[in-house]
């Protein structure tokens, strides 16, 4: 039996459907090749691409990421980056950000030293700033960690970045701070750039097997995934009657030969992080109400009976699976598209990231430019 899982409000149909086939070249591009993205976004975006660069040349937006954990906002971040050049974009994550924090504090006396400089010239809120970096590190049980705060730390980041358009990963996190982002660039001191929400819909059922086949190189940290991302080698263990990715780093001293592994806890897919899914999800239905801020509507799946009309073949997940054998002693790897249920329970399939984010491209191009490009 497939589980459904389902917490917010806003329904899969919401997302109106891309028709990345109707951009077709009628050429197939190795999308998870940088080369082969490339020329997939220059071809299928066409003029709009030069709009987006030449708009990025002499201005910059804010855009908000928002999403249910796993959901890709990183990797879609990054990916447009790659695509319009990291000297006009950068990706900022709050979580990167905290992450650095409890590194510094600890390890890093010269580095501590200069973020507690900036916070106290930069940082005004009700406690201080030594009693927020002790509720950040959890230290202590009764403060929380205030909105300033985070904002002081994000505006620091964004100084580090210099003048380049921005897309923030991990803000806002809370609902209370849903109404910081509408005066978000005002708070940290940028001009009357566009600014908007990207709003991911991604079923759980997606983030769910995307935990559980997860595996990691116990030696390099490559991560890979055993039904949606192998590596070039597979091993099969007779005895365990078990396949095994082989890390395919080639700067790994364990190269073709050790074993990726499942991280503590992936097993159990999402239900830990139950708490967290529906908090994100009340985050995109309180941004759905927002007005006078824009909202770009990104889909991560489309429907089977949709796929057809509205993508090309290599712009679908693929799952994989294998088989032994006996005869030649080798694993064959077979691939075919990835179906799951949508949190609606709707059969649907997985899209690569490369056609949901020509989806965001395109109607930043709307925000962004308007429909100047034909």
């Amino acid at each position: 039996m497939i589980k459904v899982f389902w917490s917010a409000t806003i329904k899969p149909m919401d997302f109106p459907l891309f028709n990345s086939k109707a951009l077709s070249t009628g050429k197939t591009y190795d999308l998870n090749d940088a080369v082969g993205r490339r020329e997939y976004f220059s071809d299928k975006l066409g003029s709009k691409l030069d709009d987006i660069k030449e708009f990025l040349d002499h201005n910059t937006f804010v855009g908000f990421m928002l999403a249910k954990k796993s959901a890709g906002k990183g990797t879609y971040s990054k990916m447009f980056a790659e695509i319009v050049g990291e000297e006009r974009v950068a990706h900022v994550s709050v979580g990167d950000i905290v992450r650095y924090v409890h590194k510094v504090v600890d390890s890093d006396p010269v580095e501590k030293g200069k973020l507690i400089q900036y916070l106290t010239a930069n940082y005004r809120g009700f406690i201080t700033v030594d009693e927020c970096v002790d509720a950040l590190l959890g230290r202590s049980q009764d403060k929380l960690i205030p909105t300033e705060f985070i904002l002081a730390l994000v505006k620091r980041e964004i100084e580090k970045v210099g003048r380049k358009a921005i897309f923030i990963d991990g803000f806002p996190r809370t609902l209370d701070q849903i109404s910081y982002s509408l005066y978000f660039r005002s708070l940290i001191n940028l001009r009357d750039d566009p600014d908007f929400f990207v709003m991911i819909d991604i079923p759980e059922t997606i983030i769910d097997e995307r935990m559980k086949y997860r595996v990691v190189c116990p030696l390099c940290n490559t991560s890979r995934n055993l039904k949606l991302l192998p590596t070039k080698f597979v091993e099969y263990d007779k005895q365990a009657q078990k396949f095994h990715l082989l890390c395919d780093n080639k700067k790994c001293e364990g190269y073709s030969k050790t074993r990726l592994g499942a991280k503590e806890g992936d097993d159990k897919g999402i239900e830990p992080l139950r708490e967290r899914l529906d908090l994100d999800g009340k985050l995109m239905d309180m941004a759905m109400t927002l007005q006078g801020i824009p909202r770009i509507m990104v889909r991560n799946a489309i429907p089977v009976d949709k796929v057809a009309d509205y993508t090309e073949p290599y712009e679908i997940t693929p799952a994989f699976s294998y088989e032994y054998d006996e005869k030649t002693g080798q694993v064959i790897t077979n691939q075919e598209p990835w179906a799951v249920k949508d949190d609606s329970g709707k059969d649907c399939n997985s899209l690569l990231a490369p056609p949901a984010l020509l989806s965001l491209m395109s109607q930043l191009h709307t925000l962004l430019v308007g429909n100047t490009s034909q």
